[in-house]
Protein backbone atom coordinates (compact mmCIF):
# COMPACT_ATOMS: atom_id res chain seq x y z
CA UNK A 1 0.00 0.00 0.00
CA UNK A 2 1.56 3.88 -1.15
CA UNK A 3 1.95 5.55 1.93
CA UNK A 4 -0.43 8.72 3.08
CA UNK A 5 0.59 11.71 2.55
CA UNK A 6 -1.97 14.25 3.71
CA UNK A 7 -3.27 17.09 1.53
CA UNK A 8 -0.98 19.83 0.90
CA UNK A 9 -2.22 21.91 -2.12
CA UNK A 10 -3.49 24.56 -0.05
CA UNK A 11 -0.03 25.50 0.91
CA UNK A 12 2.03 26.83 -1.58
CA UNK A 13 4.44 25.62 -2.95
CA UNK A 14 3.71 21.77 -2.83
CA UNK A 15 6.07 20.17 -5.37
CA UNK A 16 8.89 21.20 -7.28
CA UNK A 17 11.28 19.63 -9.50
CA UNK A 18 14.80 19.17 -9.83
CA UNK A 19 16.39 17.80 -13.19
CA UNK A 20 19.80 19.13 -13.39
CA UNK A 21 23.12 17.47 -13.98
CA UNK A 22 25.67 17.80 -11.08
CA UNK A 23 28.15 19.23 -12.84
CA UNK A 24 26.19 22.00 -14.61
CA UNK A 25 24.60 22.24 -10.23
CA UNK A 26 28.24 22.49 -9.35
CA UNK A 27 28.78 25.38 -12.39
CA UNK A 28 25.34 27.23 -11.54
CA UNK A 29 25.65 27.00 -7.78
CA UNK A 30 29.59 27.60 -7.43
CA UNK A 31 30.08 24.23 -5.78
CA UNK A 32 33.14 22.67 -4.84
CA UNK A 33 32.50 19.40 -6.75
CA UNK A 34 29.65 17.89 -7.81
CA UNK A 35 26.73 16.76 -5.88
CA UNK A 36 25.22 13.41 -5.31
CA UNK A 37 21.18 14.10 -6.52
CA UNK A 38 18.26 11.92 -5.28
CA UNK A 39 17.07 9.23 -7.57
CA UNK A 40 13.97 11.04 -8.96
CA UNK A 41 13.08 14.22 -10.06
CA UNK A 42 9.86 15.81 -8.92
CA UNK A 43 9.73 15.99 -5.12
CA UNK A 44 6.83 16.23 -2.60
CA UNK A 45 6.63 16.95 1.22
CA UNK A 46 8.34 15.01 3.53
CA UNK A 47 10.82 13.94 0.70
CA UNK A 48 14.49 14.15 1.15
CA UNK A 49 15.83 16.45 -1.11
CA UNK A 50 18.82 18.18 -1.92
CA UNK A 51 19.54 21.97 -0.12
CA UNK A 52 22.61 23.87 -0.14
CA UNK A 53 24.06 25.43 3.08
CA UNK A 54 26.22 27.84 3.88
CA UNK A 55 29.85 27.27 2.08
CA UNK A 56 28.28 25.37 -0.94
CA UNK A 57 27.95 22.35 1.58
CA UNK A 58 25.42 20.17 -0.18
CA UNK A 59 23.03 18.09 1.98
CA UNK A 60 20.00 15.43 1.76
CA UNK A 61 16.72 17.19 4.29
CA UNK A 62 13.45 15.70 4.46
CA UNK A 63 10.78 18.87 3.05
CA UNK A 64 8.81 20.12 6.07
CA UNK A 65 9.30 21.26 9.74
CA UNK A 66 7.71 18.77 11.95
CA UNK A 67 5.16 21.00 14.52
CA UNK A 68 3.14 19.34 17.73
CA UNK A 69 -0.03 21.27 16.99
CA UNK A 70 -0.08 19.69 13.21
CA UNK A 71 0.07 16.20 12.06
CA UNK A 72 1.03 17.66 8.30
CA UNK A 73 4.93 18.27 8.07
CA UNK A 74 4.85 22.86 7.86
CA UNK A 75 6.04 23.04 4.29
CA UNK A 76 6.12 26.69 3.95
CA UNK A 77 7.00 29.73 5.68
CA UNK A 78 5.30 33.35 4.75
CA UNK A 79 8.28 35.65 4.26
CA UNK A 80 5.76 38.44 5.59
CA UNK A 81 5.22 37.08 9.04
CA UNK A 82 8.61 35.33 9.89
CA UNK A 83 9.74 37.38 12.35
CA UNK A 84 5.90 36.82 13.91
CA UNK A 85 5.86 33.26 14.40
CA UNK A 86 7.46 31.25 17.43
CA UNK A 87 8.41 27.96 14.83
CA UNK A 88 10.55 30.31 12.68
CA UNK A 89 12.26 32.69 15.27
CA UNK A 90 14.65 30.08 16.51
CA UNK A 91 15.83 28.96 12.93
CA UNK A 92 16.14 32.29 11.00
CA UNK A 93 19.83 32.60 10.98
CA UNK A 94 19.63 28.71 9.63
CA UNK A 95 19.42 29.54 6.05
CA UNK A 96 19.31 27.49 3.17
CA UNK A 97 18.79 27.58 -0.81
CA UNK A 98 16.54 24.47 -2.43
CA UNK A 99 17.57 24.14 -5.94
CA UNK A 100 15.21 23.47 -8.23
CA UNK A 101 14.21 23.41 -12.09
CA UNK A 102 10.62 24.15 -11.80
CA UNK A 103 7.77 24.21 -9.08
CA UNK A 104 4.29 23.21 -9.28
CA UNK A 105 0.77 24.62 -8.89
CA UNK A 106 -2.80 23.65 -9.11
CA UNK A 107 -4.78 26.74 -10.97
CA UNK A 108 -8.48 26.40 -9.66
CA UNK A 109 -11.16 26.00 -12.41
CA UNK A 110 -14.37 25.47 -10.98
CA UNK A 111 -14.19 21.89 -9.92
CA UNK A 112 -11.10 21.17 -11.31
CA UNK A 113 -7.56 21.92 -10.78
CA UNK A 114 -4.72 22.01 -13.59
CA UNK A 115 -1.33 21.58 -12.96
CA UNK A 116 0.63 24.16 -14.03
CA UNK A 117 4.79 23.71 -14.37
CA UNK A 118 6.34 26.88 -13.45
CA UNK A 119 10.09 28.00 -14.58
CA UNK A 120 12.61 30.25 -15.87
CA UNK A 121 11.95 31.49 -19.42
CA UNK A 122 15.29 30.41 -20.03
CA UNK A 123 14.93 26.76 -18.29
CA UNK A 124 17.59 27.47 -16.10
CA UNK A 125 17.67 26.41 -12.34
CA UNK A 126 16.46 28.50 -9.89
CA UNK A 127 17.34 28.77 -6.16
CA UNK A 128 14.58 29.02 -3.81
CA UNK A 129 14.63 30.36 -0.09
CA UNK A 130 14.75 28.16 2.44
CA UNK A 131 15.06 27.99 6.39
CA UNK A 132 16.70 24.84 8.37
CA UNK A 133 16.40 22.84 11.69
CA UNK A 134 19.25 20.79 10.52
CA UNK A 135 17.15 17.87 9.87
CA UNK A 136 14.12 19.48 8.02
CA UNK A 137 13.75 22.71 5.65
CA UNK A 138 10.64 25.01 4.53
CA UNK A 139 10.33 26.68 1.71
CA UNK A 140 9.53 30.81 2.29
CA UNK A 141 7.30 32.43 -0.02
CA UNK A 142 5.55 35.91 -1.21
CA UNK A 143 3.35 37.46 -2.84
CA UNK A 144 2.98 36.24 -6.13
CA UNK A 145 4.40 37.67 -9.88
CA UNK A 146 1.98 39.21 -11.87
CA UNK A 147 2.29 36.90 -14.82
CA UNK A 148 1.43 33.51 -12.73
CA UNK A 149 -1.48 35.21 -9.68
CA UNK A 150 -3.92 33.43 -12.32
CA UNK A 151 -2.76 30.41 -10.70
CA UNK A 152 -2.16 30.73 -7.34
CA UNK A 153 -1.65 33.76 -4.75
CA UNK A 154 1.47 32.79 -3.37
CA UNK A 155 4.91 31.29 -5.05
CA UNK A 156 8.21 30.05 -3.34
CA UNK A 157 10.59 33.18 -3.11
CA UNK A 158 13.02 32.85 -6.11
CA UNK A 159 16.41 34.30 -5.19
CA UNK A 160 18.01 37.18 -7.33
CA UNK A 161 21.27 34.93 -8.29
CA UNK A 162 23.13 37.90 -6.84
CA UNK A 163 21.50 37.89 -3.45
CA UNK A 164 22.02 33.72 -2.76
CA UNK A 165 25.61 34.22 -1.11
CA UNK A 166 24.00 36.56 1.20
CA UNK A 167 21.26 34.66 1.75
CA UNK A 168 23.76 31.97 2.63
CA UNK A 169 26.02 34.01 4.24
CA UNK A 170 25.94 33.46 8.15
CA UNK A 171 28.06 36.51 8.80
CA UNK A 172 24.58 38.38 8.02
CA UNK A 173 21.55 38.35 10.47
CA UNK A 174 18.31 37.87 9.30
CA UNK A 175 17.59 41.49 9.31
CA UNK A 176 20.43 41.83 6.69
CA UNK A 177 19.48 39.67 3.90
CA UNK A 178 15.61 39.97 4.70
CA UNK A 179 15.23 42.79 1.96
CA UNK A 180 15.58 39.97 -0.56
CA UNK A 181 12.51 37.35 0.29
CA UNK A 182 10.50 39.55 -2.51
CA UNK A 183 8.32 38.60 -5.58
CA UNK A 184 10.64 37.30 -8.46
CA UNK A 185 11.12 40.73 -11.04
CA UNK A 186 12.58 37.95 -13.99
CA UNK A 187 10.29 35.92 -16.60
CA UNK A 188 8.72 32.68 -15.71
CA UNK A 189 7.17 30.81 -17.85
CA UNK A 190 3.83 28.65 -17.29
CA UNK A 191 2.76 25.26 -18.50
CA UNK A 192 -0.28 23.89 -17.89
CA UNK A 193 -1.00 20.51 -18.49
CA UNK A 194 -4.58 19.68 -20.86
CA UNK A 195 -7.24 18.31 -19.07
CA UNK A 196 -8.76 14.91 -20.21
CA UNK A 197 -10.80 15.24 -22.96
CA UNK A 198 -14.55 14.71 -22.17
CA UNK A 199 -16.39 11.23 -21.98
CA UNK A 200 -17.65 10.57 -26.01
CA UNK A 201 -20.45 8.42 -24.42
CA UNK A 202 -20.54 4.33 -24.68
CA UNK A 203 -18.20 3.48 -27.22
CA UNK A 204 -20.17 0.67 -28.62
CA UNK A 205 -23.67 2.94 -28.50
Amino acid sequence: MAPFRPYYNRFMCSRFELTVHPREMAIRFALPEAPALANRSEFRPTDQTLVIAPGGVCTFLAWGFAVDWSKSPLINARAETLTEKKTFLPVLENRCIVPASAYFEWRKDGNRRLKNRISFATGEPFAMAGLTDGERFTIVTCPPAATIAHIHNRMPVILDPAAEGLWLDSASTFADVSVHLKTFAGALKAEEESPPAPAQGDLFG
